[in-house]
């Protein structure tokens, strides 16, 4: 991923969509407003062509663009090979224009970009993930300024609509899906970290859906995968899990998005949220006052795809409890069809005002010279030594130790190798992969009393198998860490921590991601230059060691 690569502005996209009259819209054209359809940047031309009819003959009201039909938006196995197209970007542009042209109503144009186009799209920016952004210590500024650029990607490309942030409180370190999308498990901090980064979003003029409602933070179970179950009563929800999104529903949110969870506290059926009038109606819009849009998590997902055989029934259930956007519909002309046929006149005309006051938000707005954004660059080392965490010692120390009592270790396959780069030629302090070390080397590494410098890259970005690693990996870093007298650098997930043996012999220093500016400023951090401001976001779930 090209993390500072500079995306050309799709001018005068959004300046040449203006909105028409709904006085001759017929209801089945209002319904068809509701259904936010799936897009594939790397689509063929065959399948193109179908979309494109697929809107003309629905009135489809907005498309959720993501790579191609073997990204996790519909691979949700991994089993699907995902084709690199260094012009992804250039090819969303050109699509983006081709669908506006054969739609006879302006679509909203959506994507989740929760750390930048680049969640979604090759050589675009990549900014730091939501937890990253957790480890700030009063740096609002960062987050707004976060927001503001990822909120210019989008529309430079014609997004008008990011599918972020999300609110979920990350209280749960084996949660498969969330963890390093959330800001963390402060609820404060949460929102207040979720208002900033909104902030930044509505000043470049870009619409936000606040997720994954009613909380998606404490669970087990992948959603895309199955139907997670909140075992919480309903009083511990409203006070933790449901807190940013009431505290920023009313100002700061375009619309909501609800989780596919079956939340027994709340609905004692078991019925996913997305399909409960118990929690869309009674207590998001009746209890809690909410009065914008409700937007579906993708309803191709398996929590609830897999409970509906019959075409357009799964839309039509969430629709009857109270939701407003089907997003990732997979049966959109059926779904409309069932929704015409109830009839359901009042009901159907609630939803399409506020899905078209959207509309009249993104298009009438004022389309004011934007002010300059940050640098990627600049932005991002800012906020890696705003973020940089440490847990025990002192990076100080090290300055006083000598190349030759320092070993260098490295753990995973970096895209770039920076910071060991930096030991080896600027410290002299040569690295050693644990893949290419034979068992003897590994034998003496631990039977020697050098302290040991352990360059931590995590292969995955999720907990699922180690986060990557394998376990003889996993055995051998630990194994290290017990020993003590070592010095860790994370360049990855912080939640990696709970596989690792903790104790106050070691250092831990915590970078949160692997772009080339964490990666330097680890080495400043290294050499004594700097000092550690930021704080770890969650509370560590596992036990101090003595040694």
């Amino acid at each position: 991923m090209a993390r500072n690569q500079q995306i050309p502005m799709n001018k005068g996209l959004k300046q040449h969509i203006k909105l028409s009259s709904t006085q001759n819209f017929s209801l089945k054209q209002k319904v068809g407003q509701l259904f936010m359809i799936a897009v594939f940047i790397n689509d063929s031309e065959e399948n193109v062509q179908e979309t494109e009819n697929l809107i003309k003959e629905n009135h489809i009201g907005a498309l959720c663009f993501f790579h191609s039909r073997a990204s996790a938006a519909t691979n949700f196995e991994g089993k699907k090979k995902v084709v690199y197209n260094e012009n992804s970007y250039e090819r969303l542009v050109s699509l983006i224009d081709r669908y506006q042209k054969a739609s006879p109503t302006p679509l909203l144009i959506t994507m989740d970009a929760e750390w930048g186009l680049a969640m979604r799209i090759e050589n675009t920016p990549q900014y730091p993930y939501a937890l990253t952004l957790g480890a700030l210590q009063n740096r609002e500024d960062l987050i707004h300024q976060v927001g503001y650029n990822i909120g210019q990607d989008c529309l430079e490309a014609g997004i008008h609509w990011n599918l972020a942030p999300v609110l979920d409180i990350n209280n749960n370190p084996e949660n498969p899906v969330i963890g390093y999308r959330s800001f963390g498990d402060d609820k404060e901090k949460v929102t207040q970290n979720a208002k900033a980064f909104i902030a930044g979003m509505r000043e470049a003029g870009v619409l936000n859906s606040l997720k994954h409602f009613p909380g998606h933070g404490d669970t087990h179970t992948d959603s895309h995968l199955a139907l997670p179950i909140i075992d919480k009563s309903k009083e511990n929800l409203l006070e933790n899990e449901m807190y940013p999104f009431q505290e920023l529903m009313h100002e700061e949110a375009d619309s909501i998005m609800i989780g596919h969870l079956s939340v027994p506290s709340l609905d004692p059926s078991g019925k996913p949220a997305t399909l409960s009038k118990i929690i869309l109606t009674s207590l998001l819009r009746e209890k809690l006052g909410y009065n914008g849009v409700i937007i579906s998590d993708a309803m191709n997902m398996h929590a609830v795809s897999k409970s509906f055989e019959e075409k357009g029934a799964l839309e039509l259930a969430a629709f009857n409890a109270g939701m407003d956007i089907f997003c990732f519909s997979e049966h959109p002309k059926e779904a409309i069809d069932k929704i015409v046929s109830e009839n359901k006149v009042k009901r159907i005309e609630s939803s399409f005002e506020r899905v078209w006051e959207l509309k009249k938000k993104t298009f009438n707005q004022s389309n004011d010279i934007p002010k300059t954004k940050s640098t990627l660059k600049k932005l991002n080392t800012e906020i890696a030594k705003a973020c940089l965490t440490e847990l025990f010692g002192s990076g100080k120390k090290l300055v006083e130790t000598s190349s030759q009592d320092l070993e260098q270790i490295v753990f995973g396959k970096p895209k770039l190798s920076v910071f060991p780069r930096y030991l080896e030629q600027e410290s002299k302090v040569q690295p050693s992969r644990i893949n290419d070390m034979e068992s003897e080397r590994v034998q003496d590494s631990f039977e020697n009393q050098k302290t040991k410098v352990l360059s931590v890259f995590p292969p995955s970005v999720k907990p699922k198998n180690g986060f990557g690693f394998t376990k003889e990996e996993l055995e051998t870093m630990n194994q290290m860490l017990k020993k003590g007298s070592c010095i860790l650098y994370l360049f990855g997930n912080p939640l990696f921590l709970h596989t690792l043996h903790i104790s106050a012999q070691n250092s831990y220093i915590l970078m949160y991601q692997d772009f080339p500016e964490f990666q330097e400023v680890a080495y400043s951090h290294f050499k004594g230059e700097l000092v550690a401001e930021g704080r770890l976001p969650f509370q560590l779930k596992t036990n101090l060691h003595e040694n």
